[in-house]
């Protein structure tokens, strides 16, 4: 999933540049780079997660799945082993095939064969389903757990039962405490290790209630979530090196093998869903070794204890957690990748308790999360990518998009994706693809939680357009360098100190402790960011002009002595709330948070010049301002506008998107020190002049986006339409002198042959006939064009404005563009047989000039709607036996009360002259 960038190439091309010679070279490297927008490379091309169901495939139809994808825009596949959708019936010649048999390698070796053939990509999941693990993995290297079983011991007792320890277990304390296992002390209790015959043996004396605690490594007993059949069992133990290899060596050298001479493009682990992971048989002794002390009198302090001790020998746990598993799983996974000549891809955030530096050690980080004004695992990957110098950064991509599965339209997946490509995103991975046989008939297999984004969803005539505009974008978020402002220091010290038995994750804890506010403050006031954190600050350095703190409680004395010379040397520090007081983890606590407090009252004292204490993030803005002027300045705030800047030798290129439902209308100030602006179009790959100076007047309908490129070369090039619709004001096309066409279509329903005279346009739902229809419909009627017509530049064909509906919550995480249009969901226009252009995103309208010709002109429109309306005219399958057979391995998402959705064009409709 690499791609050459072209960075490396202007900073060449820049260096030799003297003279006159320099604006030659400046012109080649500038064309260079409006030709790659032009025309990206094939790996920019968004993937998509294929989801091998049973796994019941056959050769056929993966080669024309995959034949169909590639000419569909969509360059590689993520093969994904999971659930069965059947049962097996020889009378049908169905089988689901058995996880890692030869049968099913066979399948993997074809279908990277064909996709090599094809010019794509393969990558592969290191297992079935999620979390790594499965019918292999004994007991013994199950995902481990600190089991915590409390006893009441009631007065006068001698001795109360120890838990039952079962394969896979080990006893490795008890103790006496006072009061209840609701309430009790757990700084004053007493370690007892005198157990007889299954009993625990009690001091004679005892006043007052206690509880005997027992403290078991046990196993979580998790499995693998979605299994394929033959992979169901145990999750294996992160933590363990062991257990780690012999995943590799069962599981993941089969599938490598299958794969022949021709390696995949990457292997893939899926996010950290070790639920409840806190723990492995050896923690005992990894601690000593690391931390330098004897976890086991601190456990009942580690379990419920409170206050400053407490917190930090959670710390301390916790750190030792993250250090396993970056040393016995991730890095042993991508160092074995690198032996098999591909690379790692994995999803380094959840649980078990791993950090944003966790991410340096793969070789493509990917996240997931469109939450591009909060926190979320996609900014977490992409940081550590811009950080430790990543140049590609992947996202799960349309996870939960519109639910149900087949809801999903192409204007869902564009204002989704803009949300990844703000956070720095340049590699989608969609969710996803679901193999569906011939035998699964119309709309096919669907994912229980996701879209559908195969040729089985009526829209997809659009899809290469879709996926073009995906590919520009990812392309040309890889060239040159990130440009964000600030570094946003994550409090994962904090986060580990907060640990509990069971709860051991950092990214689940950062929204609370960054809080609310803070990520708007800094967007909405025209900055970028990224995060970063203590470890990355020790390796790296810090490189953004601006570094904030958020209400740190604890940091280490080594990274805030590296803090203080970053501010010596010119660097702006903000803490926000509060400074770091305390050095994290119980030995340092006593020799370094002196220390710590001593560089806070001396960083931030009155009069600092380049460090401040703001006491919330309501009073970041002037601060930054203060330190920087602001990235993109918009004379008025508007939140739902974001933008990602890349810097290149002699160019700046920024994406702004309108992330909302409404149009909004901005003047921004762009702070480059290049002379003259150009647009450049994501949809058609045409570069045109935005004018000269910083300041320009952005018009951005609903989840609209553009792209803005400043370079000293003045724009050449004619005026374009583009250039003139972004120096006005947004507003609707006059549509006063406008030619109504909404009556008099003659309409075709295409999978059915039903034909029907429109008298006026309406959705096709509307209809008992074609209330369940799902598919395309052709509307064919003729337009007379007068030579007074004729005469106007431009003559829109307008479907008019988008709806926007207002925004409900959802049982699930996903998300969806808040707008109906008024064609559901997609056309292409012909105009005398030639087509003419797409329609399925603001704005709702085709110039269709220059295929009008004086006289009578066939207008013919092929619309598409979604699947929902023939499942709606459908019963529901039912899996009650597959269940039975299998266990219910899933459950079909919003599946119920499905009802049909609006289809068509639904009007007005007009041809619109413009002068």
């Amino acid at each position: 999933m690499r791609c050459r960038s072209f960075g490396a190439v202007f900073f060449l091309l820049s260096a030799l540049a003297l003279g006159t010679g320099g604006a030659i070279a400046q012109s080649t490297e500038m064309q260079q780079l409006r030709e790659g927008f032009a025309h990206p490379p094939d790996d920019a091309r968004v993937m998509m997660r294929w989801w091998w169901f049973g796994p019941a495939v056959e050769a056929p139809e993966l080669a024309r799945e995959l034949e169909t994808m590639n000419a569909g825009g969509i360059g590689g596949v993520e093969i994904q082993p999971v659930y069965p959708m059947e049962l097996d019936d020889p009378a049908k010649g169905f089988r689901n095939l058995t996880y890692l048999s030869p049968e099913f390698l066979d399948r993997v070796r074809y279908a990277n064969d064909t996709a090599r053939r094809l010019g794509m990509r393969v990558s592969l999941t290191l297992g079935s389903g999620w979390p790594y693990g499965g019918s292999y993995v004994p007991v013994t290297h199950a995902a481990g757990m600190l089991h915590v079983v409390a006893e009441v011991v009631a007065p006068g007792m001698q001795s109360v039962a120890a838990p039952s320890i079962r394969n896979g277990e080990k006893l490795l304390a008890a103790f006496l405490a006072a009061g209840t296992p609701e309430h009790y002390d757990a700084a004053h209790t007493e370690q007892i290790s005198t157990i007889e015959d299954g009993r625990l043996r009690l001091p004679t004396k005892m006043d007052g209630a206690h509880i005997a605690l027992f403290f078991v490594s046990s196993r979580t007993g998790q499995q693998v979530k979605r299994a394929a059949v033959g992979a169901e069992g145990f999750v294996l133990n992160h933590f363990s090196e062991e257990a780690v290899e012999d995943h590799l060596h069962t599981v993941a050298e089969p599938l490598l093998r299958a794969f022949g001479d021709h390696p995949p493009s990457s292997v893939f682990s899926d996010s950290l869903e070790v639920y409840g992971s806190d723990w492995t048989p050896d923690m005992l002794e990894e601690f000593r070794h690391r931390r330098g002390y004897d976890l086991t009198p601190y456990l009942p302090l580690l379990a419920v204890g409170t206050g400053p001790k407490a917190e930090d020998v959670r710390y301390d746990w916790g750190r030792t957690l993250a250090e396993l598993i970056d040393e016995h799983y991730l890095a042993p996974i991508n160092a074995w990748a690198r032996e098999h000549h591909t690379e790692f891809r994995s999803q380094s955030y959840g649980t078990p308790a791993v950090t944003l530096s966790s991410n340096a050690l793969v070789d493509l980080p990917e996240g997931e999360g469109s939450q591009w004004h909060s926190f979320s695992y996609t900014r977490w990957a992409t940081s550590a990518s811009h950080v430790y110098g990543r140049p590609i950064t992947s996202t799960e991509t349309w996870t939960w998009l519109h639910s149900p599965a087949f809801h999903a339209t192409p204007l869902d997946m564009k204002a989704e994706a803009d949300a990844f490509f703000l956070q720095g995103s340049n590699q989608l991975v969609g969710h996803g693809w679901p193999y569906s046989p011939p035998s699964a008939g119309e709309p096919g297999w669907s994912f229980y939680a996701a879209a559908v984004f195969n040729e089985h969803n009526p829209w997809w005539i659009v899809m290469p357009e879709v996926t073009r505009y995906l590919q520009r974008m990812s392309w040309l978020l890889r060239q040159g360098k990130p440009a964000n402002d600030v570094a946003v220091l994550l409090p994962e010290e904090d986060a580990q100190a907060r640990f509990r038995p069971g709860h051991v994750s950092i990214t689940d804890e950062m929204p609370k402790l960054l809080g609310p506010d803070l990520i708007p403050a800094i967007l909405d006031s025209g900055y970028n960011f990224d995060f970063i954190d203590s470890a990355a600050i020790d390796r790296e350095g810090i490189h953004y002009p601006i570094l904030v703190m958020p209400a740190l409680e604890h940091l280490p004395l080594e990274t805030y002595r590296r803090i203080e010379a970053y501010v010596r040397n010119g660097g702006t520090v903000v803490a926000v709330g509060h400074a770091p007081s305390k050095a994290p983890g119980l030995m340092e606590a006593k020799q370094d948070s002196a220390a710590v407090a001593q560089i806070s009252e001396e960083l931030f004292q009155p009069g600092a010049k380049n460090s401040r204490l703001v006491p919330d993030a309501k009073t970041l803005p002037e601060a930054l301002d203060t330190a920087l002027k602001p990235d993109v300045a918009l004379r008025e705030t508007v939140p739902q506008i974001g933008f990602i800047h890349r810097r290149l030798p002699d160019a700046d290129l920024y994406f702004v998107a309108n992330t909302d439902n409404e149009p909004h209308t901005a003047e921004a100030t762009f702070r480059t020190d290049k002379a003259h602006a150009e647009w450049l179009d994501a949809f058609t790959g045409e570069a045109s002049g935005a004018g000269d100076g910083h300041t320009l007047k952005l018009a951005l309908r609903p989840y609209e986006s553009r792209v803005i490129m400043f370079t000293n070369e003045r724009w050449s090039g004619e005026r374009t339409r583009a250039e003139s619709e972004n120096v006005q004001a947004l507003q609707a096309a006059d549509m006063s002198h406008g030619i109504d066409i909404r009556h008099g279509w003659k309409v075709t329903f295409d999978r059915s042959g039903l034909t029907e005279e429109m008298q006026t346009l309406h959705s096709w739902a509307d209809e008992d006939a074609t209330k369940c229809y799902s598919g395309t419909a052709t509307y064919v009627r003729t337009v007379d064009a007068a030579a007074a017509l004729l005469k106007a530049r431009v003559v829109l064909l307008d479907f008019g404005e988008g709806t926007p509906v207002e925004r409900t919550a959802s049982h699930y995480a996903g998300s969806r563009a808040w707008l109906e249009g008024p064609v559901r969901e997609a056309a292409v226009v012909y105009v005398n047989g030639k087509e003419a252009g797409t329609v399925w995103h603001p704005p709702y309208a085709v110039d269709i000039r220059p295929l009008l010709h004086q006289g009578a002109n066939e207008l013919k429109i092929v619309v598409a709607n979604t699947a929902i309306n023939e499942m709606a005219g459908r019963a529901a399958p039912d899996y009650r036996l597959l269940n039975l057979r299998y266990g219910e391995r899933f459950t079909p998402q919003d599946m119920d009360h499905l009802q049909p959705l609006p289809s068509g064009i639904l009007g007005p409709l007009r041809l619109v002259p413009e002068e």
